[in-house]
């Protein structure tokens, strides 16, 4: 994690609660055969915070395991490391800043531990993005030639794209008609802009450009096409402010470019992109939802931020699920992740966590300098649960490679169709059915026995037995909610994005920074230069 350096570093491997973990690694590990046969299990590796429960009785690990994680969170300080962030200390150690996102949901709390003045700036800053968004939801802001506007496209890469994407295929379908539609362009790719606009007339067209620092090549490409595009419809230059919208920590720079100061929403530099849909960024959210639904979204976050402070390490379910995540990458030589939604609302809930903790913790030096002497960031991947069942689940049952799963479930399912308790039923099912198989395989002996049942000569049997038979011992979490709602899905990102700060301080990283993706920005930017 991104934090000031303590005063006696101590490097992962170093801290005697890793060695114990590490001696406790090297024995014999009873598979999840046996595991799962323990009375009370279930019930002993559950726990539930902000809506969300746990369940990581299908994890490789007993009770002395917890335990000795449990301890290396104390060993590494992580809650201390949490309580810094929560301050506003500025633990973005090597850009000298703080991190500051539980703020953007947090401004109504009492006595808020950044401060009453940041709070209130938030405040107002909120109240300026739900005005925006309610103007254009109920027709007071029009076009240049008065007509209703009836389509928004968000313009932006990497967190100005993903979280606000995500949110909005996730909750438009739970609102109600919503007044008119969002789209989102991302990739200056000319077909990725061009498929969006063919449908849409200029004159009904809003545009959100959203850049922190409004150099971003990508997104100003896009943002001059679509001037151009309504220029061309025969909109006057003169009038183009009526057509967009910008969000930006640099506003004097959005405004350099024509966008007014009404119509230029801040971001403030402690808001890392991809932590950044509680803020401004935010604003294509409540465009397609409306202030209500945007609102719960920010408290459900902020009942998560309040369950990770307060609650015991046992039952504290960021803190676990980044214990657990070591584990297996450390310990258990996993060095992937899979995240596996059996919600299609969360179609796009994979990408969103994929960003944040990539490009989080894909790290390789210690918050001293030094190289790291352990693996850190793992490879997150994943998608829909049941369509991953039809593709890569052939991998994770019978692949040489040991994945860690993240199944997330939806209880119960408020899908208006006919029949759709029956479809839950199904989708449920095969969310059970499928972390049950990863945890218990099915060994020779089994395999063998159906088999012969199925009519099989010995021959056969014994041809098969080799490609029919399924090692098991996957470890997963399953991550539940009762049904999907706005404040549901804030709690959840909030969930993964606290999992990402506790592994980063567990490992000795910095989490806030991204000099790679800058390193590949400023690359094209000289490049440019030459050929000019």
């Amino acid at each position: 994690m991104s934090q000031p350096m303590p005063p006696t570093f101590v490097p992962a491997a170093q801290r005697p609660a890793w060695q114990a973990l590490a001696r406790l690694a090297a024995q014999a590990q009873p598979h999840l055969r046996e595991r799962l046969q323990q009375p009370g299990r279930a019930e002993a590796f559950r726990a539930e915070g902000a809506g969300l429960t746990l369940d990581f009785s299908r994890q490789c690990v007993d009770e002395a395991t917890v335990d000795a994680l449990l301890a290396l969170a104390d060993d590494s300080g992580v809650m201390a490391q949490a309580q810094a962030m929560f301050r506003g200390d500025a633990i973005n150690a090597t850009e000298d800043r703080a991190v500051l996102h539980v703020a953007l949901r947090g401004s109504e709390q009492p006595d808020p531990p950044w401060g009453e003045a940041l709070a209130a700036e938030v405040r107002t800053e909120l109240d300026r993005v739900c005005h925006a968004a309610e103007g254009l939801r109920s027709g007071a802001w029009r076009g240049h030639s008065g007509e209703r506007i009836t389509d928004v496209v968000n313009l932006g890469i990497g967190g100005s794209d993903l979280g606000p994407r995500m949110v909005c295929e996730a909750l438009v379908p739970l609102s109600a008609q919503p007044p008119l539609r969002v789209h989102f362009v991302s990739n200056p790719d000319a077909w990725s802009l061009h498929t969006v606009l063919a449908g849409l007339d200029p004159a009904r067209t809003a545009f959100v450009v959203q850049s922190k620092t409004f150099t971003t090549q990508e997104t100003l490409t896009l943002a001059a096409s679509a001037r151009d595009w309504v220029l061309a419809s025969g909109c006057p230059a003169a009038q183009l402010p009526a057509h967009f919208l910008a969000v930006t920590a640099r506003p004097e720079r959005a405004q350099a470019l024509g966008f007014t100061p009404e119509r230029t929403l801040r971001i403030w530099d402690w808001v890392g992109g991809r932590y950044s849909v509680w803020s401004a960024i935010g604003l294509p959210v409540a465009i397609a939802v409306g202030e209500a639904m945007f609102r719960e979204l920010l408290a459900g976050a902020r009942a998560m931020d309040a369950h990770f402070l307060a609650a015991p390490p046992r039952r504290n379910l960021p803190l676990l699920m980044a214990l657990l995540g070591v584990w297996n990458r450390n310990f258990l030589a996993a060095p992937t992740q899979l995240i596996v939604p059996y919600a299609s609302l969360l179609s796009r809930f994979v990408p969103f966590v994929q960003q944040m903790d990539m490009e989080s913790n894909g790290k390789s030096t210690q918050v001293d300098g030094q190289p790291v002497t352990v693996g850190t960031g793992p490879i997150v991947w994943g998608g829909l649960g049941i369509d991953g069942q039809h593709a890569y689940f052939q991998l994770v049952h019978q692949g040489s490679h040991r994945i860690p799963v993240d199944f997330i479930g939806e209880r119960r399912s408020t899908a208006p169709l006919p029949g759709a308790a029956e479809h839950h039923r199904v989708v449920l099912l095969n969310l059970n059915a499928q972390a049950q198989a990863l945890a218990l395989g099915r060994d020779a002996k089994a395999t063998a026995v159906e088999l012969r049942a199925a009519g099989l000569p010995e021959d056969e049997v014994q041809r098969l037995l080799p490609h029919r038979t399924f090692r098991g011992d996957v470890p997963s979490s399953t991550v539940w909610v009762d049904t999907l709602t706005p404040q549901a899905l804030g709690a959840l990102i909030a969930l993964y994005e606290h999992k990402v700060f506790c592994q980063a301080a567990l490992w000795g990283i910095h989490a806030f920074d991204q000099w790679g993706v800058e390193l590949g920005k400023s690359m094209a930017q000289a490049m440019e230069r030459q050929h000019v």
